[in-house]
């Protein structure tokens, strides 16, 4: 924002400060597009920048440093609480002149101000003289009870001393009431200074099931790191088969890694990962970050969607095979249908797109959401879900202009849909701080679940239940949490099971193990957990150097990977 001022004060060659520097849409645009995005309104931003063409826009945004908005209506309040200050002729040099309030100088003008200040410093003058009335009532007062006082001395030095000896006597029993403490606490508390017999408690874990042991860290043998990225890896998914993982960046690149065996260490992440550039030259062009990606069935093809709108298909060998071009808006979420014919795609522009992968075209678009289309699901090979910012929730079918089913119930954007492995039930959370189960065969929600307390930013079912190769284990869901905790819920009941509450900010990603007997979820917190759902407790845990943007686990369930805020992807080896 300096930069903006600098260069039009420049430009009009005045430097006085009673000619301010105006301000444009274009200019003010920006400011807000950066306000957004460096508080993680991410969808607000991107929804703005949009709307706006900020990617157009011919500011240099190098030179607009972090919180130019903050700082300029800042600036904006402090020049107009001078003004309403210094115009008054009966300013008091002594006088505090902050009398107004942040909301008094946004919804008031100047001259308002100006009758505010002057009526708060008349008042404080009335303040000031009756205080120092009273200072004088005090003071005589005083002279009246001087004498009483000295008569009285004698009578309260004999009360002093036996307060003392009471206070002493306190002191005693307060040490013997401590020891007494610290031995009845001796399950919960470690003394951290056994010499001075003082016990403390230790930093809490807050988890509502069993405490982790000690030894539930990943040891270094375990730990993976790969490393080549040159920004925040948001997306990851393991190959269905073989060895191979993707990741996803804002760096406008994906890569194919080639995991090795246990024991083989890579820090050398360019060595052994395939480089999918999604712009020619430059790999810092932010409209081309990868926002999401997504392994076919038989894990020969992978799709990225990508913030300048497009999909891009790629081989295992890293071959660009197709570029999809139909949205005008970035891509937020992406999904191969089951028989790996059809691509579906979500996008800011509001609209899902359902692509024919073998002619390498749009085979329908469905465009009937108000908002930015967030999350998109496959319920079989031809019909879907849909979720946006509009708060509504869409079931399509391919080949039908309308949906076949609309689910309407939550006050909040829906920031992700997944069918359960049957295809009958629908889970959907929200910013509404509620997650709701739905079932084709009724209009409304069948369970609303809503122990959460801040907004549900993702849900999973697990792998278990009728008609999947674990049938004798309760079918649950799990849904995380920006208040920092997972939940597991009984969604026959529609009741919670567990709440996980092991992590310390919002929890962005959740995955279940083949099995469905483990649990892992990666937090802002930058750690990693993994839950045993049968014995109730952390079995694993993992503190990297970046918040965790998304956690999967490999076909056979022994293998974890998560992608960090600090550029890398981690590979955990999970052998229990």
């Amino acid at each position: 924002m300096r930069a903006i001022v600098e260069k039009r004060r420049k430009c009009t060659g005045d430097d006085e400060l009673s000619v301010m520097a105006s301000i444009s849409s274009v200019e003010l645009n920006y400011l807000v597009f950066r306000y957004l995005q460096e508080s993680g309104f991410t969808h607000s931003a991107f929804a703005l920048g949009y709307e706006a063409g900020i990617n157009k826009s011919p500011i240099d945004g190098n030179l607009v440093p972090p919180g130019s908005l903050i700082t300029f209506v800042q600036k904006g309040l402090q020049y107009l609480e001078m003004e309403a200050n210094l115009s008054n002729s009966d300013t008091d040099v002594d006088e505090d002149l902050s009398v107004l309030q942040p909301m008094d100088l946004i919804t008031k003008d100047v001259y308002e101000l100006r009758r505010m200040v002057k009526e708060k410093r008349k008042n404080l003058r009335k303040d000031r003289d009756k205080e120092f009335e009273r200072e004088h009532k005090g003071e005589r007062k005083r002279g009246r009870d001087k004498g009483r006082q000295e008569r009285e001395k004698g009578h309260v030095k004999g009360r002093e001393v036996k307060v003392q000896i009471h206070d002493e006597k306190a002191k005693t029993d307060d040490v013997c009431g401590d020891k007494v403490m610290a031995i009845d606490q001796d399950n919960k508390f470690t003394a951290k200074n056994e010499g001075n017999g003082v016990a403390s408690e230790p930093e809490p874990m807050d988890i509502s099931m069993t405490t982790p042991s000690l030894n539930t860290e990943f040891s270094s043998s375990d730990v993976t790191i790969l490393e080549g990225h040159t920004s925040e890896v948001c997306a990851c998914a393991w190959s269905p088969a073989g060895s191979l993982l993707a990741s996803g960046s804002g760096d406008s690149t994906a890569r194919i890694w080639t995991v090795a065996d246990k024991g083989c260490r890579s820090r050398n992440g360019p060595a052994n990962a395939l480089v999918l550039k999604h712009v020619k030259g430059r790999t810092n062009e932010k409209s081309k970050d990868v926002t999401t990606l997504d392994w076919n069935g038989e894990g020969t093809l992978l799709a990225t969607g990508s913030y300048d709108g497009q999909a891009r298909i790629w081989s295992t060998d890293g071959e660009l095979k197709t570029t999809l071009c139909r949205h005008i808006g970035p891509i937020f979420s992406l999904k191969w249908n089951k028989k790996g014919d059809y691509l579906l795609t979500g996008s800011c522009d509001q609209t899902a797109i359902v692509w024919d992968v073998k002619a390498e075209e749009c085979k329908q678009q469905f465009d009937l959401h108000l908002g930015p289309t967030l999350d998109v699901d496959w319920r079989n090979n031809v019909s879907f879900a849909t979720s946006s910012t509009d708060n509504m929730i869409f079931v399509w079918k391919v080949g039908e202009s309308n949906p076949i089913k609309t689910f309407a119930g939550h006050q909040g954007e829906v920031n992700c849909v997944k069918w359960d492995p049957m295809g009958s039930l629908l889970a959907s959370c929200s910013d509404d701080v509620t997650a709701k189960i739905w079932s084709m065969k009724q209009e409304t929600y069948i369970h609303d679940l809503k122990e959460h307390s801040k907004e549900i930013y993702t849900i999973r079912w697990s792998p278990t239940g009728p008609g999947t190769s674990n049938p004798n284990q309760k079918l649950v869901l799990a849904s995380a949490s920006f208040d920092s905790t997972v939940k597991i819920w009984d969604v026959e009941l529609g009741k919670l099971l567990y709440s996980l509450n092991g992590h310390r900010d919002p929890v962005y990603s959740v995955a279940f193990s083949p099995n469905g007997d483990y649990l892992v979820s990666g937090s802002l917190d930058k750690s990693l957990h993994v839950w045993s759902l049968k014995e109730g407790k952390i079995v694993k845990t993992y503190a990297g150097n970046g918040g965790i943007f998304e956690v999967c686990w490999n076909k056979e369930g022994d293998r974890i990977a998560a992608c960090f805020a600090n550029n890398t992807v981690c590979v955990l080896d999970f052998r229990m």
